[in-house]
Formats: structure tokens, C-alpha cells, sequence
């Protein structure tokens, strides 16, 4: 009897453990069900209109060149006013996507003539956009460089990203039943290819290459893996293969594709490889300053160039003992991604510790600034010493005034001028305190007239102690007399 209530309650419990089974089973495939049919793109992508469409947007000619033209003069403009909304706005209506999306889909797809049309238009669209770009920043008056500018020379890893999610995203748009427009204009702000075209536009005007070499670098980039990412939808969606008349031509084709395929992916990589270790030492090196060079009274300001794999450190302010400066490098040394970098400290008011050129750099800045300062000082100092003068001689000449009014009953009006006189014989300058004076009664007689003036020219060198004093008579004006 017990051995009958034993079994009984094992297949119970082996009858609950296949129902709780089946309900995880169940839950499961209801997950899996769903995340496909959330995720699946095959059943809504339109293989044969996708090809038509990316197929008519490969061509530069005509309406699309010149909208290419009109849209790099605005980012240019953008780039040079430091105005990044209207570099968004350049971006929006630029059709630079269909060639790079063109060399992917025909990669894809082994279609010969796609990817070759693709080639020649990206070739003629980089070469319109660079004359465009050049011949803008070439007649522009401001030739700085702006942030704008700046921020397109040098590629990072997150360019990289974008570009891949950007190229997935372009295509996937591109293959859905009615083409998502919103979607295509967010990948070409986002992918940003039109900036650094623009950007290696000014390295050539101003002749600048780094700044051409890098933008261009930036904008290879972007292009291979926006190609790339379409390469592979088109491939996971399994668009249809071109047709060729015989099968030796097909495969003939195949090969190419396959080889310049391989030549864009090879590359590709080992960007991503080189871009991503820049990343990671440049974030070492920001890390290492961040946590480790500290010190009370002292500000470390650190650069890090990535082509020698040097960071330099300047100290500014408290002088940090060589101690703590030689523990500071043995650190450096075990930190992770930097023991075959290099570290130069620099302390601003000693000797620098590895080279002289960082702590002279920095002591240059600080004198030309420190001559600026006085100059400026000096330059205020001059004018208020004017203004003073000038105020000075106003109040000298009004009680002078009033005494030639009392004395002089005859003078109308006095005016006072210094008069600067070059002697071209002796070579030497003197400056002569002329008095204009108006009579105030137009029939008094000229000897009467010479003998005020006489006067009145004595009085003015005794009062002001200086023989170089004159005395002019001016006329009075007719329209004056008459008002």
C-alpha cells in the first residue's frame, strides 16, 4: 500500500515537472516568436525597387551637381562662421550617400556596371565638392580656424561607429516599402560626409595640408563603412544577384567584386584596429594625469601626441620635488596600454626635466602677454597725461580770455591753436602758440588795428614767459555778421 501511495506521488510530481516544462517552453518560443517578428526586416523590404532607387541616385549630373554645389558653399559657410546649425542644414539637402551606398549594393549584388558608375561619381563628386570648398575659403577674408573646422581634421573611434550604424540604418531605410525619409536625412547629419570635404577644401586654400589630410582621412572613413554596412544588409537580406549573359562572365565578374570587396574590407579593419588603440591611449593617458599627477599648489596641464605616443606634462604653480616626479614615470610605466609610451614633465619656474621646449614655449606666452599688459598700460598712462594737459590748458585759456576781454576791448573774439613748424633747412621742428583774434569794429583804422597786435603780442610772451607766440587777425564772416 505505501509502495503504491509512493509511486503515485512521483509521477504527480513528475507529471508538475514536464507542465512547468512546457510553460518555460511555451514562454520561450512565445519570446522568440515575438523578437522576430519585431526584428525580422526580410518580409517588408523591397529587393528590386531598393536596386532602382540606389541605382537612379548614383548619377552627379545636372540637378544633383548643382545641388552638391550649393549645398558644400553652405557648409562651407558654416564651417568658416562657426554655425552649426547651418552646417545641419547643408547636410540635409546634400545628395552625397548614393554613389558610397551605389559601391556597396553593387559589391553586393556582383553588379559590375553599378559599382563602376559608383566609383566614377564618387570621384567626380569628391573633386566638384574640393573645388567647391577650395574656391570658397580661397576668396573668404576670414581665414581662421574654428571649432567647426577643427573638430573635422582627425578621425576617432566614434566616427567609426557612426558610420557603421549610420550605413546600416541608410540601407535598411532604403529597402523598406515606402522609403523613410526622416530616417535617410538623420544618417546624412549623422555620417556628417559633407564637413570634411569642406574642411580639406580649406587645407588646400590655405595651405594647410595636415588639415587636408586629415579631413580627407575622415571622410575615406566614413565612406568604406557606410559602403561596408550596406554591403552586408544587402547580403543578410539576400538581394537578388545580377544576371549575365553566360557564366564565365558572371564569375569573372564575382572575382572582381569578391577582390575590390576584400580591398575595401582589409583596410577598413585595420582603421578600426588603429583608431581604437589611439582611443584607448589617449583615454590612458587622460586617466593617468587625472588620477596620479596631483599635487598640492600644482596644476598639470598634459597634451598628448599620438604620432610619437608622447604626453607631455606642464606644472604650473608649486614646484613639485624630483621624487615624486621619478615615482610619477614609474607609474606611468605600469599603467595598462601605456609601457611603450613616453612621459616629459615640465615645471614652469625650473629647468625643464626632460627638454627645454615646452617650459620656453609657455615662458614666451607669458612675456608676450606681460608686454601686452604694459603697453597697454603705458598707451592709457599717455592719454589720460593728454587729457589732463588738455583739460589744463582749457582752464589757462579761459582766464586768458577774460583778461584779453578787459584789457582789449576792441578784440571781438580769440581763438588759440598750436601750430607744429618743420624748418626743412635747419632740420628742426617747433611748435608756436597762434592766438586768431576778430576786431570787433570793421572801420577801425590799419595802424590802429597793428598796434593792438603789437601789444597784445607783448603782453602774451610776457604772460606766458615764451617768445613763440603769434598773433593772426581773422576776418569775420559775411553770412555770421549778417545772422
Amino acid at each position: 500500500m505505501e509502495l503504491q501511495e509512493s509511486q503515485s506521488q512521483q509521477s504527480s510530481a513528475d507529471n508538475t515537472l514536464d507542465a512547468n516544462q512546457q510553460r518555460i517552453t511555451g514562454i520561450w518560443q512565445n519570446i522568440t516568436a515575438f523578437l522576430g517578428d519585431l526584428l525580422d526586416i526580410r518580409e517588408g523590404s523591397e529587393r528590386e525597387e531598393t536596386i532602382e532607387a540606389v541605382r537612379k541616385d548614383i548619377s552627379f549630373q545636372g540637378h544633383n551637381a548643382w545641388i552638391l554645389v550649393f549645398s558644400i558653399f553652405i557648409a562651407s559657410i558654416g564651417l568658416n562662421a562657426d554655425a552649426t546649425a547651418v552646417v545641419i542644414g547643408a547636410m540635409l539637402i546634400s545628395p552625397l550617400m548614393g554613389p558610397i551606398v551605389g559601391m556597396g549594393l553593387g559589391t553586393a549584388i556582383n553588379d559590375a556596371t553599378m559599382l563602376r558608375r559608383s566609383l566614377i561619381n564618387l570621384g567626380v563628386m569628391v573633386g566638384l565638392s574640393l573645388l567647391t570648398a577650395t574656391l570658397y575659403f580661397f576668396i573668404s577674408p576670414m581665414k581662421e580656424i574654428t571649432d567647426e573646422l577643427a573638430a573635422r581634421t582627425y578621425p576617432t573611434i566614434l566616427d567609426v561607429l557612426i558610420a557603421i550604424f549610420g550605413g546600416l540604418a541608410l540601407i535598411v531605410a532604403k529597402a523598406k516599402k515606402g522609403t523613410i525619409s526622416n530616417a535617410i536625412a538623420g544618417v546624412a547629419i549623422a555620417t556628417a560626409l559633407m564637413p570634411p570635404l569642406c574642411t580639406a577644401g580649406y587645407g588646400i586654400a590655405t595651405g594647410q595640408w595636415t588639415y587636408f589630410v586629415g579631413a580627407m582621412y575622415l571622410f575615406c572613413i566614413n565612406a568604406v563603412f557606410i559602403a561596408l554596412s550596406t554591403f552586408l544588409v544587402c547580403k543578410l537580406l539576400r538581394f537578388p544577384m545580377a544576371n549575365y549573359a553566360n557564366q564565365a562572365k558572371r564569375k569573372r565578374v564575382s572575382r572582381w567584386a569578391s577582390l575590390i570587396g576584400f580591398l575595401v574590407l582589409l583596410p577598413s579593419i585595420w582603421l578600426f584596429y588603429q583608431l581604437y588603440q589611439d582611443q584607448i591611449m589617449n583615454s590612458a593617458a587622460n586617466s593617468f594625469v587625472k588620477n596620479i599627477v596631483q599635487y598640492d599648489g600644482m596644476r598639470p596641464n598634459e597634451e598628448w601626441d599620438k604620432v610619437t605616443q608622447t604626453l607631455d606634462i606642464v606644472m604650473l604653480g608649486e614646484p613639485v620635488p624630483e621624487v615624486i616626479i621619478e615615482e610619477w614615470r614609474k607609474k606611468f610605466k605600469q599603467t595598462k596600454h601605456l609601457s611603450l609610451s613616453k612621459v616629459r614633465f615640465y615645471q614652469g619656474n625650473s629647468k625643464p626635466l626632460a627638454s627645454n621646449e615646452g617650459v620656453e614655449m609657455v615662458q614666451e606666452e607669458l612675456i608676450d602677454k606681460l608686454r601686452l599688459i604694459q603697453d597697454k598700460d603705458t598707451h592709457i598712462k599717455a592719454l589720460e597725461d593728454q587729457l589732463r594737459s588738455l583739460n589744463s590748458r582749457s582752464k589757462d585759456f579761459d582766464v586768458l580770455s577774460e583778461e584779453v576781454r578787459l584789457n582789449y576791448p576792441q578784440i571781438a573774439s580769440i581763438s588759440y591753436a598750436a601750430s607744429v613748424n618743420k624748418d626743412f633747412i635747419t632740420q628742426k621742428t617747433d611748435t608756436i602758440a597762434v592766438y586768431n583774434i576778430i576786431f570787433n569794429d570793421s572801420t577801425l583804422s590799419i595802424e590802429n588795428r597793428s598796434e593792438v597786435k603789437t601789444r597784445m603780442g607783448k603782453w602774451l610772451r610776457y604772460r606766458l614767459q615764451s617768445e613763440k607766440v603769434k598773433i593772426n587777425e581773422i576776418k569775420p564772416d559775411v553770412s555770421d555778421v549778417t545772422n
